[in-house]
């Protein structure tokens, strides 16, 4: 398990601090599979998975709703035919907490 996975998720308020330019860099090299993003003026954290079928991205995306309650932060999940593309991002600072990049690792951990 990385030491990203092995952290729990924070409250984050309107207030918390978006993600620095270096903590970015250190961060994502944790998660080397994800790819920042921006939509619509948002820095977002994304990564497609694929599987063989639908029932296992539909299995995969049911254990991801199950962790992100968990923690109490949730992606955008797009579950398709033999794929699943998950976008972390903090909604309340609209762009990157450090909670995105421990569910980030999380998610790659469900896969482990």
């Amino acid at each position: 398990m990385s030491e990203l996975s092995s952290q729990k998720c924070e409250a984050c308020h309107v207030d918390a601090p978006k993600v620095s330019d270096d903590e970015l860099a250190v961060l994502i090299r944790q998660i080397p599979d994800w790819t920042p993003v921006v939509r619509d003026g948002v820095m977002q954290l994304e990564r497609m998975y694929k599987f063989k079928n639908f029932k296992l991205a539909l299995e995969f995306t049911n254990l991801l709703g199950a962790m992100a309650e968990e923690e109490g932060h949730h992606p955008g999940i797009l579950t398709e035919w033999g794929k699943v593309t998950v976008t972390w991002w903090s909604h309340s600072i609209k762009g990157l907490h450090k909670n995105d990049f421990i569910c980030a690792a999380k998610t790659d951990a469900l896969l482990a």
